[in-house]
Formats: C-alpha cells, structure tokens, sequence
C-alpha cells in the first residue's frame, strides 16, 4: 500500500496495482511502443478498453436487458443538465430531495428550465440527516435524489420509492453497496470516487427513457447520440477510462461488489466506534444515516485542534480535514482504502485519549 493512508474526498485512492498498471501504459501501452495518451480512441486497441470497461460495469451492477452503459466527460455537474435535457417536459415538473451541497446544485440548474418540486430537504439543520417519510407526486416527469453526500457524510440506507422516472446521482458510493439496477431509470457518477480518476463520469440509462422530454437537445446533452455512438460522439477521456477498466478488473477478482460492500461496512463500523466510544470526538450526521464513505466528526474540545492535527500529520494520514462548510474532519474511506488505514486512524484517536 502507499506509505500515505489516503483519505481524501476525491479525487480518490486507487489500488497500487492498479496505478502501477496505469503507469506503465503512459509509456507503453497494449505493446504498441506508444503511450494510452497518444493512440487514437478508435484503434483497435482503445476500442476493447471502452468495451472491457462496459462489460465490467454491466457485470459488477447486475446491469438488465435494455439500458446503456456511457462514459462521458462533464463530470457529475453536466449530469444535472443532461438530465434535465432529456427527462423534464416542457410544461411537466420534477421532484427533487435536497441533500447537500451537490443535490442543491443538481436542484439550481433544473430551476434553469422548468418547475421544480423539493419533496424533501435537510437543509435546516445543516444537512445532517436524510428526510424520510415525504411523497413524491405522481406526475412529475421524475424523481431525482443523491444517495451519498460527501461533504456531509450522510448516506441513504434505504432508497426511495416511486413508480416514475427515477434519477440517482451515485458519485460518491457507487460500487460499494449491492443496487437494483431495474430500480432506476439513470444512474449517474463522476469516476473520481469508487471507480477511476477524473475525467470519466459513468452513466447507466434506460432505453426507453430516450427522447422523453420532447425537447430539442442539444447533441452533447443527449443520452440517445451518445448510445448511437457507443459514447464516442466526441472524444472521450481515454486515460479515465482506461484506468476505470484496470480498476473494475481489479475489484472483479478480489470478489466483486459483495467484497466491497462487506469491506465499507468494515471500515465504517471501525472508525465510528471510535468516535462514538472516544470522549474527544464527536459525530456530525445522523447515526442512522452516517455515510460508509465519508465519516463526518469533530473534537469535543476545540483546544485540542493543534495536537491532534500534529498527530495525524505525523502518522502520514492526507485529507481529513472536514469541508469549509462543516469543518471538523472528514474521512473518505473509499473501496481502494486499505483495514489498515483506518486503523492508524483510530490509534492516533485513542492516543490523543491517553
């Protein structure tokens, strides 16, 4: 593993084989004797990239009969929009549950465009829990909700329902918990959490869903030019995708999506023990709706700031400090996150107790 334990937000650790392997293709890849960041995305070579990498998602997610996978730029914030493009009616409204900071910017652009209904927000106390018990109406165009968020460490544990068009952002936990796909109507996620680095952001849309607006989209905001084209209308991000592929094929063989669910339920019970157990710290969400990728916490004695900042400096731990918006702590304990890692954590904690 790195000699740093990476906590940071994302962009995310990554397996050490899996950047070893990315390392060596900058320089030579597929023996071609030229680098992944020369060749043509529509070479033989990129070609089976971009279709390992489909089929590995497809068969990671249990992905049915009947829905594209994409990989497009744009990260999860042109999501918002291409969602907006191709689901909301010109005259037709959308429900939206407002999570966080990136279900609110999901909310501000779809305001761009037409009538929006927030079912749901846990905006009054600082996004520190997740809604539950609200109703979606029947006959909006879709439902759109963000299952993890990040910044606040808050996650839902159980999905909402509604018979509609729904509409799941996942950047943040996709990949690290079991999913219905046949549940969803599009499911999107920026790469630089679970899956790859930046620069990729996978989309999972149901076929019939196409043309649903009934607007005239712009090409690049349109999820049937993309299919068409097999996600290579333009060119797309081929080192993220390349690297997204190394990644799915590493999480495949070391046991797939029930190894790493079983592995965020780990490193989640670990860490919150301590912070429930320490009289030092504190958590900032909710228990029942704390994240297993974002662990959200503070120190119950502000005095305290300077020494364990020390700490955990010296233990090699990178980016823990909480967003500006929460301050405090905040421990991204992505799939590429190592036991061991979290147990520096709770040490430097226990010490700092001593």
């Amino acid at each position: 593993m790195s000699k740093v334990h990476n906590y940071s937000a994302g962009p995310c650790i990554l397996p050490q084989e899996v950047l070893q392997q990315a390392a060596a293709a900058v320089t030579n890849f597929d023996n071609l004797d030229l680098s992944i960041l020369e060749i043509s995305h529509r070479s033989t070579s990129f070609v089976k990239v971009a279709d390992s990498a489909i089929a590995m998602v497809k068969e990671m997610l249990s992905v049915p009969e009947g829905y594209s996978v994409l990989f497009l730029q744009g990260g999860a914030s042109t999501g918002f929009l291409m969602t907006i493009y191709n689901l909301l009616t010109e005259n037709g409204k959308a429900a939206y549950s407002d999570t966080g900071t990136w279900s609110s910017k999901a909310i501000k652009e779809a305001q761009r465009f037409g009538n929006i209904d927030i079912v749901s927000s846990s905006k009054d106390k600082n996004y520190n829990y997740i809604p539950k018990g609200f109703d979606i109406p029947s006959d909006a165009d879709f439902y759109h909700f963000t299952s993890n968020n990040t910044i606040f460490g808050t996650q839902y544990k159980e999905f909402p329902e509604f018979d509609g068009v729904k509409v799941c952002d996942m950047s943040s936990d996709i990949f690290s918990r079991q999913i219905n796909v046949a549940d969803f109507d599009l499911i999107y996620a920026g790469a630089q959490k679970n899956l790859g680095p930046a620069g990729a952001t996978l989309y999972i849309v149901k076929d019939e869903i196409f043309g649903r607006s009934g607007r005239n989209i712009p090409a690049m905001m349109d999820f049937k030019v993309h299919a068409s084209k097999e996600s290579m209308f333009n060119t797309p991000p081929v080192y993220s995708i390349y690297v997204a592929m190394l990644n799915l094929e590493h999480m495949l063989k070391n046991g797939g999506l029930s190894t790493y669910e079983n592995l965020a339920q780990q490193r989640a019970k670990m860490l919150y023990s301590e912070i429930d157990s320490n009289p030092l710290f504190k958590g900032t969400a909710a228990i029942e709706d704390r994240s297993n990728m974002n662990a959200c916490f503070a120190l119950t004695d502000d005095s305290l700031k300077e020494q364990f900042d020390k700490m955990w400096n010296e233990a090699n731990i990178s980016g823990i400090k909480g967003h500006r918006s929460v301050g405090g702590y905040r421990a991204s304990m992505y799939n590429a996150l190592p036991l061991e890692s979290v147990e520096v954590l709770v040490n430097v904690m226990k010490k700092l107790n001593s």
